[in-house]
C-alpha cells in the first residue's frame, strides 16, 4: 500500500510540473534511510497561487489535497512550498517504521535525477 501510494503521489507532483507549471526543470529527490523515507519533487516553473498553497485546494482541481490525503494515509507528512514565477518545491516523508515495515533490511539508498526540456 505505501509503495503505492508514492507511486501515486510521486506521478502527481510531476504531472503537476509539467501541465500546470510549464516547468523547464523537473528535478526528484528519494532518499530512504533508518528515520525515514523523503520524496522531493522541485520544479521552476510558474509557481502556485499562495491561497491554494494554504488551503491545499484549487477550485476544480484535487491535486494537492488528494497528496496530502495519500501522505496521511500511509502515516506520511506532505508539505509544499511556492511563490509566484518562483517554481514549486513539495516533500512526502514517512517514518521508517511505515514504510519499511518491522522485517525490512537496512541497505540506505539515495536516488536525485534532474529532467530538461
Amino acid at each position: 500500500m505505501v509503495r503505492d501510494e508514492v507511486y501515486r503521489i510521486a506521478a502527481e507532483a510531476l504531472r503537476n510540473a509539467v501541465r500546470h507549471a510549464k516547468a523547464r526543470r523537473i528535478e526528484v529527490e528519494i532518499r530512504y534511510d533508518e528515520q525515514q523515507l523523503r520524496l522531493r519533487v522541485r520544479d521552476d516553473g510558474k509557481g502556485i497561487n499562495p491561497n491554494v498553497v494554504r488551503n491545499y485546494r484549487a477550485p476544480g482541481h484535487w491535486g494537492l489535497r488528494g497528496m496530502r490525503e495519500r501522505a496521511t494515509l500511509v502515516g506520511g507528512n506532505f508539505e509544499v512550498w511556492s511563490e509566484l514565477n518562483s517554481g514549486t518545491e513539495m516533500e512526502l516523508t514517512i517514518p521508517a517504521a511505515s514504510a519499511y515495515g518491522k522485517r525490512a533490511a537496512w541497505r540506505g539508498f539515495s536516488f536525485s535525477r534532474v529532467a530538461r526540456s
